[in-house]
């Protein structure tokens, strides 16, 4: 599996994230969550992907910018438990939702956990469909 997050992968769309934030499922698994749509796009990719940390919880964009790199590290190093069962195309933000200060290895431990209970919970909803 490719361990990259080309730029055609990094949700930049306005529309599309306006999407998720009105029409978008959520899974959590503290402190992390994922907000995804399921949204046809041209790429031939499976996902696109954002990430995001609050202002309210690290003041200091230096701070935030720590966990953002931290969040898309992790996502790379992880994207195949999401690309691996992925019949349809989705548009995800991935979010840091607390003042807790994890270590590295917690974030990447918990984003795996986080994948799976995605991937799982796709399953159900294509189970119940």
């Amino acid at each position: 599996m490719d361990n990259s997050y080309p730029i055609a992968e990094k949700l930049k769309s306005k529309k599309i994230i306006d999407l998720l934030f009105s029409e978008g499922n959520s899974v959590s698994k503290y402190p992390l969550r994922l907000v995804y749509v399921q949204h046809d796009f041209d790429e031939n990719i499976g996902i696109k992907i954002g990430v995001s940390v609050s202002k309210k919880y690290f003041k200091n964009a230096v701070d935030r910018n720590y966990f953002k790199r931290v969040l898309r590290e992790c996502y790379r190093l992880n994207k195949s438990i999401l690309l691996d069962n992925l019949e349809a195309k989705y548009c995800c933000m991935f979010f840091y939702q607390t003042k807790e200060r994890l270590t590295y290895a917690e974030i990447n431990e918990k984003t795996i956990k986080l994948f799976e209970k995605f991937r799982k919970q796709l399953e159900e909803e294509k189970n119940v469909n």
